[in-house]
């Protein structure tokens, strides 16, 4: 597979060190509006050539795939043209900004038979996939509650960097420069997370949003920092169960945590994934009498970026799909519509 890297952002470096590692896999270009980081990046990766436009990579072509690691608020936009080109697309998250994008990009790569597959790096996590095992085996029962946060703390600390002089923080705070706030940054991966692990869908939503004051007038430079930085929600699923699911990026002394805990008629299991390792532990058949609760260990699972690898070579996608991450989106959407309306909303069908 030849790949295209559009966009040289921090989350491209992460792309950049894993694909190529993976046998068969070949950096063909990498595409930035900044010539010089473009040709910086492609320096550092040694990709074959830099770009400083989408449109001049794909006049050139000679890749089969594209890596779009565009701001969310471009990613839309840049994978149609790519779809366009009979390019298969492996995109950050979110898909997209709305529902109706995220559908019709999904849309768009069902019926070309192109591959379409979304960077939900979570499920990299082995003891995410590991509990998804206790519950599709039903060792778990029928699930009954789940708790679920995603703890960062960078507006507190400076363990990512200065967010208050770094554009590619600020940019994460404004509505106007493409940012739905956590709930569409971190959202996305926390409600994977939950329904992943519970092999279940989301079917209704109630979301409350907040955005603190965080500068003077709510705004540096050309950044009003009026996105969301914590978001509560609670959340029914179609397997019948009930959650909690919050995020918040002024969770000081979480660097960046999640967290999921699920209850079930015969067990229950709780993940904890730091930036610094994971651990799954569970309480299953005579310890729930006791309230006892163990480790439980993982085997590593394949990387996302090698399943798109293996999805290209085999002309299927894979899951985390297009269409995955649409429905995802869909709740977001509708999380938002509750903060505005105060009623809870359904899903439906997607």
């Amino acid at each position: 597979m030849r790949l295209l890297i559009l966009g040289t952002g921090h989350m491209a470096n992460a792309h950049a060190r894993n694909f190529i590692e993976i046998e068969g896999v070949t950096l063909a270009g990498a595409v930035d509006i900044d010539k010089v980081r473009a040709e910086a990046f492609r320096d550092k990766y040694s990709f074959e050539r830099a770009f400083t436009s989408l449109e001049d990579a794909l006049a050139w072509g000679d890749f089969d795939a594209v890596a779009n690691v565009t701001p969310d608020g471009a990613h839309h936009s840049t994978t149609m043209k790519c779809l366009a080109a009979n390019k298969h697309v492996f995109c950050e998250k979110p898909l997209a900004t709305n529902y109706q994008d995220a559908m019709e990009m999904a849309e768009t790569a069902e019926t070309s038979n192109l591959v379409g597959m979304v960077n939900l790096t979570y499920r990299n996590v082995a003891q995410l996939q590991t509990a998804r095992l206790l519950v599709t085996s039903g060792q778990v029962g029928k699930i009954r509650h789940v708790e679920a946060s995603y703890l960062q703390s960078w507006l507190v600390s400076k363990v990512w960097g200065d967010w208050r002089t770094e554009s590619q923080w600020l940019w994460r705070l404004s509505k106007q420069h493409g940012s739905n706030g956590t709930l569409g940054d971190v959202g996305v991966h926390i409600l994977d997370f939950v329904v992943f692990a519970t092999d279940t869908e989301i079917d209704e939503v109630f979301c409350r949003l907040k955005a603190f004051d965080k500068a003077d007038g709510n705004r540096i430079g050309e950044y009003q920092l009026d996105a969301n930085d914590s978001f509560t929600m609670t959340v029914s699923f179609t397997n019948g169960a009930l959650g909690v699911v919050h995020s918040s990026r002024w969770a000081t002394g979480h660097v960046n945590e999640l967290r999921l805990r699920v209850y079930g008629d015969k067990g229950s299991f709780e993940i904890q994934h730091r930036h610094d390792g994971s651990k799954l532990f569970i309480c299953l058949g005579d310890d729930i009498e006791t309230a006892s609760w163990k480790e439980m260990e993982a085997e590593p699972v394949p990387t996302n970026y090698q399943r798109f690898a293996e999805a290209v070579g085999q002309g299927r996608t894979l899951e985390p799909s297009f269409r995955h991450a649409a429905k995802l989106q869909r709740a977001i959407d509708l999380a938002t519509v509750t903060e505005v309306d105060r009623r809870e909303h359904r899903l439906g069908s997607a």
